[in-house]
C-alpha cells in the first residue's frame, strides 16, 4: 500500500497526512474548498482547519477527484457523517476493487441509521463488494499533528486486513491495536460525542467532579448497550474506542462536542453556537440517529434521549439534569 488518498482536509484528515506521511511513498489529500487547496498548495499548511502545522512534501493537495483516487491502495475516509454518501456517490467512477477503505468518521447517518462504514459499503457495493475497516480512539487532531503519543483502534471484521493496516499506519507517535469488531468501534465513536455534549453542560452549569464522573460512567453504559444490540462487543466499549474515547470527548478543552454543551448552558442558541464553529461537532446531527437506533433496538438510552431534547427542542439543560436524576431508581 504505497500510496495513500485521504478524502477529506479538516483537522483529522490534515492531522493524518502529517502522521501518516513517513508511511507511504505519496499521500494525496482531497480539499472540498478550492481557496482553501490553493492556499495550501502555496503555504503548505491547513490555515483554515489546523493552523500551525507544515505539510510534508510528499503530501499533494487535489480537488479533483481523478487526481486523487487512480492507483490508491487505501482510501482513508474522512469526513463528516452527512457527507460519506454523497461524496462515495461522487467517487464511484474512480474506485476500484483492488482498494482498501478506511472510515475514520465518527457519525451515524440520519434517516437510514447506518455507520459510516455500511454507508461506504452501501454505496461502493453497486459497482464492487468493498473491502472496509474502520479507524477511532482517543485522538485530537492537533495533539497527533504536533506528534503527541497517540493509541487508536483499527477494526475490521477481516482480521488479515486488521492486521495489514495496523503495520502500515503505526508509527514512533501513532500506535494501532487491531479489532474484530467495527460495530463496537463505531458505535462508541460515534455516540460519545452525544454524551460530551452533556460533558459541557456540566461544566457550563458549574457541577462539580462527581456529576462528570457519573456522567461519564452512564454513558458508558448506554453506549455498551446499543453496541451489543447491534451485534457489538461489551468489551470493545472498555478499551480505546469506547472508554478511552469518551473520557477525552467529556473532557478535554479542544472538544468540540463538549463546548456545543457547555455554550447552551451558558444560554446560547444552538444556531449561534454552530454558525460560530468552523468545524462540525457530529454529536448535534448524531442525537437524532441514535435516539432513532435505540428506538429500534429497544435500548433504553437516558442522556442521550436528554441530550436530543435539548439540542432539537431547546429544553433547558437544567431541566434536563432533572429529568436524569429524578428517573425511576433502577440496578446498576
Amino acid at each position: 500500500m504505497s500510496e495513500l488518498a485521504i478524502i477529506g482536509a479538516g483537522s483529522w484528515g490534515t492531522a493524518l497526512a502529517i502522521v501518516l506521511a513517513p508511511r507511504f511513498s505519496r499521500i494525496r489529500l482531497w480539499v472540498y474548498e478550492k481557496d482553501l487547496a490553493e492556499r495550501m498548495h502555496a503555504r503548505r499548511a491547513n490555515d483554515l482547519y489546523l493552523p500551525g502545522f507544515c505539510l510534508p512534501s510528499n503530501v499533494a493537495i487535489e480537488t479533483e477527484f481523478a487526481a486523487v483516487l487512480p492507483g490508491a491502495g487505501t482510501v482513508l475516509s474522512v469526513m463528516p457523517s452527512h457527507l460519506v454518501r454523497p461524496i462515495f456517490t461522487g467517487m464511484l467512477p474512480w474506485l476500484d476493487s483492488s482498494m482498501v477503505f478506511v472510515s475514520a468518521t465518527k457519525g451515524l447517518e440520519n434517516g437510514s441509521l447506518l455507520r459510516a462504514s455500511e454507508v461506504i459499503r452501501d454505496c461502493v457495493s453497486k459497482r464492487f463488494e468493498p473491502n472496509v475497516a474502520v479507524l477511532s480512539g482517543p485522538t485530537f487532531a492537533r495533539e497527533v499533528a504536533r506528534g503527541d503519543p497517540t493509541a487508536l483502534v483499527v477494526a475490521s471484521v477481516d482480521e488479515a486486513l486488521a492486521s495489514v493496516l495496523q503495520s502500515s499506519f503505526s508509527g514512533p507517535t501513532f500506535r494501532l491495536y487491531r479489532s474484530g469488531d467495527p460495530v463496537g468501534v463505531e458505535i462508541g465513536g460515534a455516540v460519545k460525542n452525544v454524551v460530551a455534549i452533556g460533558a459541557g453542560v456540566c461544566h457550563g452549569l458549574a457541577l462539580g467532579s462527581n456529576t462528570q464522573a457519573a456522567l461519564i460512567t452512564r454513558g458508558l453504559a448506554e453506549i455498551t448497550r446499543l453496541a451489543v444490540a447491534l451485534g457489538g462487543r461489551a468489551q470493545t466499549l472498555a478499551g480505546l474506542a469506547g472508554l478511552g474515547d469518551l473520557v477525552l470527548t467529556c473532557s478535554g478543552e479542544l472538544s468540540r462536542n463538549r463546548t456545543v454543551g457547555l455554550e447552551l448552558a451558558r444560554g446560547r442558541k444552538l444556531d449561534e453556537i454552530v454558525s460560530s464553529m468552523q468545524m462540525v461537532a457530529e454529536g448535534i446531527k448524531t442525537t437524532q440517529a441514535t435516539v432513532d437506533l435505540a428506538r429500534r433496538c429497544q435500548v433504553e438510552m437516558p442522556i442521550s434521549a436528554q441530550m436530543y431534547e435539548m439540542v432539537h427542542f431547546g429544553l433547558p439543560p437544567r431541566e434536563a439534569v432533572r429529568r436524569l436524576m429524578e428517573r425511576s431508581l433502577k440496578v446498576e
